[in-house]
């Protein structure tokens, strides 16, 4: 749930409190995710997690409009220099089958066409948007993919795994971000309407990590606020535990996104990545000490 501080986004402020109490621990994982832990062992009948953040989102990088063909063979040589396999292979939600088969035929992206690496994505986006309704509640957050693909049904996680397994399929590397997204009010029945959001991130050559919401047919904005990556949802569920006890659970999920009046502090002021990571390692351990003290 905690906002990420990296590119054009800053979050200064998370605040995250528990009922019962309980004392809360923090670590970043190895792809950066900011995770908060904590145990309750006395007995409960309800837990209650509340998050609240402020964000600042800065205008995106610029995306070109095309890329050449060309940019196939440097985005070969990218993924054979680095490490980039756990976003080229197949993941728990994110796997081909015979259904996701039928519909990269149907669409037409089971060829390259001449088209460039940017081109093959945005069609890719295009033709998942067009073959799928939003429903609410139509899939579980452990449905796999072909329960979405045999109804054409789904919610924004359904949309983004069988994108990443088409781009995956296409040997260009794709990842899963969880998120928020901010919309005005008026607009009723909006995707992520009370929920958190989901989307994909693919690598493109010269580029970087492109940003791509098939649940709206977008390129990421400045409305979608990025909490965690992962090579899909079982990676970066917003909420993960165990629970001990003979009793029936039911989950209750409310987000809500407004815009703040709150007063930044100009351009010229804001940390570089470097020294915001070592500010958010000396908070992170600022709320340790102060819970041990606790």
């Amino acid at each position: 749930m905690h906002p990420r501080s990296e590119g054009n986004q800053r979050c200064f402020i998370f605040q995250l409190s528990v009922n019962p109490r309980a004392r809360i621990f923090s670590y970043t994982d190895s792809r950066g995710n900011l995770v908060h832990h904590f145990d309750l062992p006395s007995r409960h009948r309800q837990l209650t997690i509340i998050s609240d953040s402020l964000v600042n989102i800065d205008t995106q990088q610029m995306v070109p409009e095309t890329m050449d063909f060309a940019a196939w063979n440097q985005l070969q040589q990218t993924v054979e220099q680095e490490d980039y396999w756990d976003m080229l292979l197949p993941s728990y939600f994110a796997r081909p089958s015979p259904e996701l088969d039928e519909l990269a035929a149907e669409i037409g992206v089971t060829q390259k066409d001449g088209r460039s690496p940017l081109a093959l994505v945005k069609d890719i986006a295009a033709g998942v948007y067009r073959s799928f309704t939003y429903v609410k509640k139509s899939t579980a957050v452990n449905s796999p993919i072909e329960h979405a693909l045999r109804s054409r049904q789904g919610v924004c996680q359904d949309f983004a795994h069988v994108m990443i397994t088409l781009v995956r399929k296409a040997q260009i590397p794709c990842r899963y971000v969880s998120g928020y997204l901010y919309h005005a009010s008026e607009i009723a029945g909006h995707p992520a309407d009370g929920a958190t959001h989901a989307w994909v991130e693919a690598l493109l050559p010269n580029v970087g990590w492109i940003g791509f919401d098939p649940t709206i047919n977008q390129m990421v904005g400045e409305q979608h606020i990025r909490t965690a990556v992962g090579r899909d949802y079982a990676d970066v569920p917003p909420t993960m535990g165990t629970m001990k006890g003979k009793a029936q659970t039911e989950l209750q999920v409310r987000v809500r996104v407004t815009p703040s009046e709150a007063v930044l502090p100009p351009d010229e002021e804001f940390a570089s990545d470097e020294e915001w990571s070592q500010f958010l390692e000396e908070d992170k351990q600022s709320q340790i000490e102060h819970a041990q003290q606790q």
